[in-house]
């Protein structure tokens, strides 16, 4: 089947080497795509929790992946974040059509794009790393006590519900943080004249658009691949904000392994939940 041609793609946040990654659901989504950027902002792997015990075969075929866009044509820009920052000692090196970098700006058809993970803007990373860390074990088991709750609701006919954006949704300090977060991040890009700020870390995705006196600019953060399932794309001069379909997911289920990467879906995706357009 034809894949889908898009100028540029932003993905953060996947977890590689946790459990709470949804490997398969991202490579099915890559398989669907042809992008001519690939910009990966952020704890891809995930360095932190790396377990030598834990790495499956659908997390090394991500990363197969992501090496064979590279081959093929496709620039993949890889920007480091929190959990795998002890990539950050290799900044600015290249290979190929392969880079890496702690942040990066792009011209998009006559506008500036400020990308960058965005855990410079929590303090806890800078000041208690250790604290930071327990807290990513935790919302693994949390990530897989949810899945086995889950499991349970389907057998029983009822819909699935996420434990962690209950929490989120429901502590105070949770929802400020995620908008102080967005706040801080567009209004430096105004400061800085930038037309896009793209991010990663919080796991909320997002594309709003922000106004000071200063001026505006599009705030966009690409969510994640442990519970909300989404991407970025830049395509015609137009941000689209992709959600993966969990409930198509099972269509694939007995499509035997070897197969795997040739299986393309269009109908897993759904590219206008949100959108804005250049004018």
């Amino acid at each position: 089947m034809k894949k889908r041609i898009v100028d540029l793609v932003v993905i953060s946040d996947v977890h590689l080497g946790t459990y709470g990654c949804r490997a398969k659901e991202l490579l099915n989504y890559l398989n669907s795509i042809k992008p001519k950027t690939l910009i990966l902002n952020g704890d891809i792997i995930d360095i932190w929790q790396f377990r030598k015990r834990y790495f499956p075969k659908s997390h090394l075929k991500v990363i197969k992946k992501i090496i064979s866009f590279a081959s093929k044509g496709t620039e993949v820009i890889y920007i480091t974040g929190n959990h795998d920052e002890m990539l950050r000692k290799f900044s600015d090196a290249q290979i190929g059509d392969f880079k890496l970098v702690d942040k990066l700006v792009l011209e998009l058809d006559g506008k500036k794009a400020w990308f960058f993970h965005g855990d410079i803007f929590d303090s806890s990373i800078q000041n208690a790393k250790w604290l930071t860390k327990l807290g990513g074990w935790g919302y693994d088991l949390l990530i897989v006590l949810n899945q086995l709750i889950n499991w349970f609701l389907l057998q029983m006919g009822k819909e699935k519900f996420s434990l962690s954006k209950k929490i989120k949704n429901g502590v105070k300090k949770a929802v400020k943080y995620i908008n102080d977060f967005e706040d801080i991040a567009a209004e430096l890009a105004v400061k800085n004249n930038y037309d896009y700020v793209v991010c990663g870390h919080i796991h909320q995705p997002q594309i709003r658009q922000y106004t000071d006196r200063n001026g505006s600019c599009l705030y966009l953060n690409s969510g994640d691949w442990i519970e909300n399932l989404t991407s970025l794309e830049y395509h015609n001069q137009e941000w689209k904000l992709v959600y993966y379909q969990q409930e198509k997911i099972e269509s694939h289920s007995k499509i035997p392994e070897e197969m795997e990467e040739l299986v393309i879906d269009h109908e897993i995706l759904t590219t206008n939940i949100t959108s804005f357009k250049k004018a």
